[in-house]
């Protein structure tokens, strides 16, 4: 007996994009392969594909604008095959981490692209209260002095790497030691050996956790303890995150941990198959 006949069904045809349909004998409704997926109701799936390629290529991802051009679409539409994407990949499992584990954190500058925050205050200034951050051009207007260095406005990215290939990249809320050391708690096993710089939440981890640490410097001669400790293999991913993400010029915050999550998923290798699968 086939298994459409098992399951009683029949083949019905195929849909407006192509792809097999079938009639359920009971209930008379029609599905394909893909009802209940993420993906289920896209009427370009074959573009989206191209898109889904253009994310997870080994070559740079191109801006919406151009990828949408390339297209032929509104640059809306592949903005929100995007972030169906990012739907799809925000939740990834934690690797294990063992042996000699490297951490350090990276910064992004918070963006509040397209809020219009400043827009809704100037239209109607009594009863939308000024947003906190000022804008660009007040510091070039009215004369206010730009913060350097890091700021409540410049985001901690923590990333977590160990000599096997394992990595980890996590934004955390804040700059505060108690944040890194309960991030890093769950990461770090007790029989690791701990390589970081000197901040404050790896050392009250180690000496909570009874974990071997090794403090490095950033200058020469420092960058290296015992011989063999350093948080090289970390500064690298640095290296890869801020290439990653200087083409899209600050991304909003509100998106930055599916971004985050893209590179992960570019790292890993991971191509559309897999994360079809997923959907």
């Amino acid at each position: 007996m086939s298994i459409l006949r098992r399951r009683k069904a029949s083949k019905l045809g195929r849909t407006r994009t192509k792809v097999q349909r079938y009639r359920c004998h009971s209930c008379q409704k029609t599905y394909s392969g893909r009802t209940g997926s993420t993906i289920g109701r896209l009427h370009r799936p074959d573009l989206f594909m191209i898109a889904l390629q253009d994310m997870l290529g080994t070559s740079a991802p191109q801006s919406v604008r151009k990828l949408a051009h390339r297209l032929g679409l509104n640059k809306h539409t592949v903005w929100r095959w995007r972030m169906l994407v990012f739907s799809i990949i925000e939740s990834g499992s934690i690797p294990s981490f063992s042996g000699i584990v490297e951490a350090d954190e990276t910064y992004q500058r918070e963006s509040r692209k397209g809020s219009r925050e400043w827009v809704r205050h100037l239209a109607d200034p009594q009863n939308v209260a000024q947003p906190p951050r000022p804008r660009l051009c007040d510091f070039t207007t009215k004369g206010m002095k730009m913060m350097r260095g890091l700021s409540k406005w410049q985001l901690p990215i923590l990333i977590v790497a160990d000599r096997g290939g394992a990595r980890l990249f996590q934004r955390l809320p804040d700059r505060k030691r108690l944040t890194l050391e309960r991030a890093m708690q769950p990461l770090v096993p007790g029989d690791a050996v701990l390589c970081s710089d000197g901040a404050n939440g790896y050392a009250s981890l180690a000496r909570k956790g009874g974990i071997e640490h090794f403090v490095v410097g950033s200058k020469p001669g420092t960058r290296v303890a015992a011989g063999c400790y350093h948080i090289q293999s970390v500064n690298s991913l640095h290296a890869r995150y801020n290439r990653f993400i200087r083409p899209f010029c600050g991304p909003a915050t509100k998106y930055l941990n599916g971004y985050i999550r893209w590179l992960e998923v570019r790292l890993a290798g991971l191509g559309p198959a897999e994360i079809i699968q997923a959907s």
